[in-house]
Order: C-alpha cells, then structure tokens, then sequence
C-alpha cells in the first residue's frame, strides 16, 4: 500500500485514519479499493487505485466522501469512478458489506454511476455517457456488458 494508506477495519480505525488528514484533504473525496478478501482501503485522492491494490484484483474501486457527527463519520457521497480498474455500478454489493461490516453509515448504493467499457475494436477505455454506447477513438459500438476482465 502507499505510505498514507489505510486498511480500515473498524470505525475507530477510519476515525483515527481521518483525524490525521488536513483540511484539505478532508474537503475532497478519498480513493478506496475493497481488496479479494473484502478489506476497505483508503487513500488520498490523488492515490491511483491500483497503487493502493498493490496491482492485485479487487472486488471494488472508486472515491468515497466522509462527514463527521456528533460521535462518528458516515459516508455522504461514493462512486466507482476508478480508471485503473474500471469497475461496474454492480460492485456496489462489496462496497456495500465492507460498510456494513465496519459500522459505518452509507447511502446504500453509489451516489454516482460511471460506466465503463473497454472497446473491442481498438481497446480504448470508453466512459459511456447520456447511454451513448460508441468509442470516443474510433466510432465503434461497445457491448451493453461490462467487458474488463479481472
């Protein structure tokens, strides 16, 4: 893992994790990945995802936002918005348990979407927007299924 990286198994963990973060980085969302065995990992934003994966597979990627309460931190915004790994809205399930198993408070799905797909003519990764399946590079159709194979 990078060197401001985290591991995050409790809710004391992530709270002592954020304590030592500055303003700044507090007021941005942070990169996560959930690894194989379903460990919530965090970094600074500017933390590329498979760096924080230690370039292994993993279950879930994406940026993630935390708020502080009276007496915990609960998310308030979470995408899948990874490049590296380019995940399927559907890896929301293991985002979804590694939330649960720590204890922390989520929207129950990410708050934002993003849509990826690998072309299969000239292997451009492509971010499908307003549902228009069609490679920015080369005009090709891309599949209606996700296509980035772990």
């Amino acid at each position: 893992m990078t060197v401001d990286a985290v591991a995050v198994d409790t809710a004391a963990a992530l709270a002592r994790w954020l304590a030592g973060r500055d303003r700044g980085e507090l007021a941005e969302p942070f990169t996560f990945v959930v690894a194989p065995n379903g460990e919530l990992r965090l970094a600074p934003r500017r933390s590329e995802h498979v760096a924080l994966a230690g370039g292994h597979d993993v279950l879930a990627a994406g940026e993630i936002a935390f708020a502080s309460a009276v007496a915990d931190w609960h998310i308030v915004q979470v995408t899948n918005q990874s490049t590296g790994y380019c995940p399927d809205p559907d890896s929301w399930a293991a985002v979804g348990e590694a939330l649960d198993r720590i204890g922390l408070r989520h929207p129950g799905d990410f708050t934002d979407k993003v849509i990826f797909r690998r072309c299969p003519s000239c292997g451009e990764r492509n971010v499908v927007r307003d549902n228009d399946f069609t490679c920015v590079l080369c005009g090709s159709a891309l599949p209606a299924q996700w296509n980035f194979a772990p």
